[in-house]
């Protein structure tokens, strides 16, 4: 017998909601939420890789508002959550239902019973009745299967595997080199950029080029995260590392889609939808963005050459709206740079000067 919970055999009744439903609605919950709940250290982790250890097989369910009548019978125990208690109640066989905080085992060897109607694609019992009751409920729902040794979640209509954690680990190493290797391409490109903006001779092509290998890095920090998130406290040393790689990097993201693109809204939330394969076509890519070709000329607006300078944001946005791009402002006669920025001119004549001699020796500034 586990301490802190009655073995009381019960039926599950509508009246028991105030001990199933939270009083508030919790947020929608995403991915990252669902593995920092399941990543290695957490209780509930510890616990499945104990079932795991044991050759056990489990289902077990997060409760919330629309899981009470998914499941029936078993021990109503209501006791702590703990992770040798999840254990050793999986022994038990049948279902086990958590509480929505996760720090509760609410009820034990009770049955799952979703809609027989609703698709599975999974063959097993366990697995095929966790999955329906993950679509039915929208409730995190956590198949241990016995034979194979894997955890599976079900999250509404998503399926993941969780991963070994050496495995991960190794998986998250070798991606992270990737992405170390993209970001030093990356920083090339913009030095390059650098000397093609203040001689004026940047091409939609020369764009497209650096916007791709900044997506790649970010699609590819986004998929690093999630495997650090699912590391959990193993994870520590390699998210150290991939925030210095991708540091400032969507800051520099902000400064080029301003000075090229209409709309860096819109933009932004483009290229977050879009997939590896289509980021690859630039021929493409430029069509989206520029409705025109590759070789087609353009002129930067001048917000990130002008962010090297000490100008404040404000003085900036005043210089593009009255000059327009960068090479006009490059170009401007000090009258008339004076109606902008008063007794401020010769001081930024001055900087300027001096970024465009660092940025035509290739210095990376």
């Amino acid at each position: 017998m586990i301490e802190g919970y009655r073995d009381e055999r019960i039926i599950i009744k509508k009246e028991e909601t105030d001990m199933i439903v939270p009083p508030k609605k919790k947020k929608q919950l995403t991915k990252i939420d669902i593995l920092k709940k399941l990543s290695p250290g957490t209780g509930l982790r510890d616990g499945l890789n104990d079932i795991v250890k044991g050759n056990l097989g489990a289902i077990i369910l997060v409760s919330n508002l629309n899981s009470l009548n998914v499941f029936d019978g078993g021990f109503k125990v209501n006791c702590g959550f703990s992770a040798k208690k999840l254990a050793e109640l999986a022994k038990l066989d049948g279902g086990i239902v958590l509480s929505e905080d996760f720090k509760k085992i609410l009820y034990v060897n009770t049955l799952f019973v979703p809609e027989r109607g609703l698709i599975s694609s999974e063959t097993g019992t366990r697995h095929q009745a966790a999955e329906r009751t993950a679509k039915q409920t929208g409730a995190i729902v956590i198949a241990v299967s016995e034979r194979k040794g894997t955890i599976t979640v079900y999250f509404e209509d998503s399926r993941y595997v969780l991963q070994n954690t050496e495995d991960l680990l190794r998986r998250t190493t070798e991606t992270l080199q990737i992405l170390e290797k993209q970001r030093g391409v990356f920083d090339e490109l913009l030095i390059n950029l650098n000397v093609l903006e203040i001689t004026n001779l940047i091409s939609i092509a020369d764009i497209c080029t650096i916007l791709q290998r900044l997506e790649m890095i970010r699609k590819m920090a986004k998929i690093i995260n999630e495997y650090i998130v699912e590391l959990g406290k193993e994870g520590i040393i390699v998210r150290m590392r991939m925030r210095e790689v991708i540091q400032d990097i969507d800051k520099k993201r902000e400064l080029i889609i301003n000075d090229y693109l209409q709309n860096p809204g819109r933009v932004k939330q483009f290229f977050d939808n879009l997939s590896f394969d289509k980021l690859l076509d630039s021929e493409n890519l430029a069509y989206l963005l520029f409705n025109s070709s590759s070789e087609v000329k353009i002129i930067p607006k001048g917000y990130r050459i002008l962010s090297k300078t000490k100008l404040g944001d404000d003085e900036i946005n005043n210089l593009v709206n009255n000059f327009i791009n960068l090479d006009k402002i490059l170009n401007a006669e000090e009258i008339d740079l004076e109606k902008v920025l008063g007794d401020r001119v010769k001081g930024f004549k001055e900087e300027l000067s001096k970024v465009r001699e660092q940025i035509m020796v290739g210095k990376k500034i």
